[in-house]
């Protein structure tokens, strides 16, 4: 028996080790079939266990004045992100209290990162304060998934806010990541302003990074095979036509104040300055956004986002008038010694004021003492002669009442009637010449912008060209290339220079001699302009003025809407003048009127007539700031 029981456990213990030696060749096999043969299949597939792509977020473009100087650049801050996969749902009360947040909230921005992607990091919350920050850290081996991204929010340097045209940034939505390459869940892209328009080049492309993770999901290392990373392509750099010392001042003189203003080159329409107010703090916009700040400023009944500069819609009263000159001439309405006798009211079934004294009128006094008697002459007879529908093309020559193609988003056409919209307005054949009066001085159904003024306006300044606003001179990028603005400029080519000669000289006595002079004229600095004064049905009425100086060698053009201050020569005239002379001079030799503006307030009353020749008795100030 013994016998028996030595050759079992022998026979046993054979097919035991031949068992262990299968077993061993097996896993000898599978390991060098996992090792060796399907290296190239697993081998990636090992690495993601302790390696992880992480996404590198390229730094914005900054933006310049036409100087050098910096007016936007970039201040880091911390956000705090989320691997899916990696997080543990039972850490989110934990979470939430290390966030001051409550858990729904906390619930809800997790599963956006979950349906964004289960697998790649997301950001969870954006700008966090340092406490936060220092407790997301102070407890990060509690926290798998979790981890943080060094970023950027916009600074704005300079004393200056421009939050029109600057605009402002948000997170982008779901529109937004079909429209644009490269976005993740959290990245913020332009929503206003130049940000928004010149989004494509500020933004740059993200680059990419292997990190080493640990079990936890947690990041804890560059993975040494750098030559893997892709480096960020920063974005390009916008050098802007603007003047940061004007804007300021711009900014500081249209404080309190509901209008817009824009100063530009009239030889190539670069922007100088560009003024909508009231404005908005964009600093509170430029991070997480502050709900009750955004909710209190689109709400506010002054509506501070609303960009008046190039989107309101106002009639430009006489500041109309060069214009009307012009087009009378080329029409052979008038000439330059066409005299009209104004008796200081003109009939056409009802009377239509005229502020001008009693006396007969040539176009340069017309223009100058502001007479409505000529112009209501002059509209008469476009009217009568069928000339409506040319007056309108002519007029939309000069970039009223058409989109001028500013590089900013929300430019508004405005309003230049031609029969059609005639038709559409009142009904065909429901209206007539007393309907089309009014146009000739600048009211009625004509509307305009500030920025359509200021194009205008540098059309009789530069000898009868139409140019192209634009805020951006170049975009700059160190790495890759320069790319320049081509502006474009169109000769109109039925202004005569007779004709604009006429116009100008008009304009000049505005300042030397007309409504304009108490502002205005700057002395050794030669200024041309006009003032206007806009009925408004619903309150006080518009304050214009459009200007260009100097007169024999232009280099600024410049219109200023001051909305419900009266008349133009004592509401918008005084700003204009400060910025010609900031601008011509570099400085502000006259501080009464600084003065005067800075404590601006509108009169209760203003008369119902249009122009503001009379009646300024009593609100001009002196040269110590004070009241005659």
């Amino acid at each position: 028996m013994s016998s028996v029981q030595n050759r079992d456990k022998k026979t046993s213990l054979r097919i035991l080790q031949a068992v262990i030696l299968l077993t061993w060749l097996v896993m000898l096999g599978r390991l060098i079939q996992l090792q060796i043969i399907d290296y190239d299949t697993y081998a990636p597939l090992s690495m993601q266990n302790f390696i992880r792509q992480e996404v590198v977020n390229p730094a914005r473009g900054l933006i310049y004045d036409r100087n050098g100087t910096i007016m936007v650049e970039n201040e880091p801050i911390y956000s705090i992100t989320i691997n899916p996969a990696s997080f543990d749902m039972s850490k989110v009360p934990l979470l939430a209290e290390l966030t001051h947040s409550d858990e729904e909230s906390v619930m809800e921005r997790i599963t956006r990162a979950q349906q964004y992607s289960w697998f790649r990091t997301s950001r969870l919350f954006t700008e966090v304060s340092f406490e936060v920050f220092s407790n997301i850290q102070e407890n990060i081996w509690q926290l798998p998934g979790i981890g943080h991204q060094i970023e950027s929010k916009r600074h704005y340097s300079h004393d200056l806010l421009a939050p029109h045209t600057f605009g402002y940034l948000r997170e982008a939505t779901r529109e937004d990541h079909e429209r644009f390459e490269h976005l993740r869940l959290g990245d913020r892209i332009g929503k206003s302003g130049l940000e928004m328009v010149y989004e494509n080049y500020l933004r740059g492309q993200p680059g990419t990074e292997y990190v080493r993770v640990n079990a936890y999901g947690q990041t804890i290392g560059h993975f040494e095979e750098s030559s893997l990373d892709v480096s960020p392509v920063r974005g390009y750099d916008l050098i802007t036509t603007l003047d940061a010392d004007l804007q300021k001042l711009a900014e500081i003189l249209m404080e309190g104040k509901k209008g817009g203003l824009v100063a530009m080159d009239p030889n190539n329409g670069e922007i100088l300055s560009i003024v909508s107010s009231p404005q908005y703090d964009i600093s509170r916009l430029a991070g997480r956004l502050d709900a009750d700040y955004w909710r209190s400023i689109n709400i506010d009944q002054d509506t501070p986002l609303f960009n008046r500069a190039i989107s309101s819609r106002q009639p430009p009263g006489s500041t109309f008038k060069p214009f009307m000159g012009l087009i009378g001439m080329h029409l052979d309405l008038i000439t330059e010694d066409t005299e009209i006798y104004s008796s200081g009211a003109y009939i056409r079934g009802r009377a239509y004021g005229d502020t001008a004294d009693p006396g007969n009128y040539d176009l340069r006094k017309a223009i100058s003492h502001s007479s409505n008697y000529f112009f209501f002459w002059m509209m008469d007879r476009i009217a009568t002669n069928g000339h409506l529908n040319t007056w309108s093309r002519l007029m939309k020559d000069f970039g009223m009442g058409v989109r001028n193609s500013i590089d900013l988003p929300f430019e508004t056409a405005g309003i230049m009637p031609d029969s059609t919209y005639m038709n559409n307005t009142f009904g065909t054949r429901r209206w007539g010449i007393g309907d089309l009066m009014s146009l000739g001085i600048g009211q009625g159904m004509v509307s305009v912008s500030p920025l359509q003024m200021a194009v205008a306006t540098s059309s009789i300044a530069n000898g009868g060209y139409r140019v192209q606003p634009h805020l951006v001179r170049r975009m700059v990028h160190p790495e890759l290339d320069t790319r320049y603005s081509n502006p474009e400029s169109t000769r109109i080519d039925w202004i005569r220079e007779d004709h604009l000669r006429v116009v100008q000289h008009g304009m000049r006595e505005v300042v030397t001699e007309g409504s304009g002079r108490w502002y205005a004229d700057l002395g050794d600095i030669p200024v041309a302009g006009k003032t206007g004064t806009s009925q408004n049905p619903h309150g006080n009425n518009h304050g214009w003025f459009i200007a260009y100086a100097p007169f024999d060698d232009p280099q600024i053009a410049i219109a200023v809407l001051i909305e419900n201050a009266g008349f133009g020569s004592v509401s918008a005239a005084p700003v204009a003048s400060l910025l010609i002379e900031q601008y011509l001079r570099d400085s502000i030799e006259r501080q009464h009127v600084f003065d005067y503006v800075l404590n601006f307030s509108p009169r209760e009353e203003v008369p119902d007539e249009i122009e503001e020749q009379e009646s300024l008795d009593g609100i001009l100030p002196d040269e110590t700031g004070g009241v005659q």
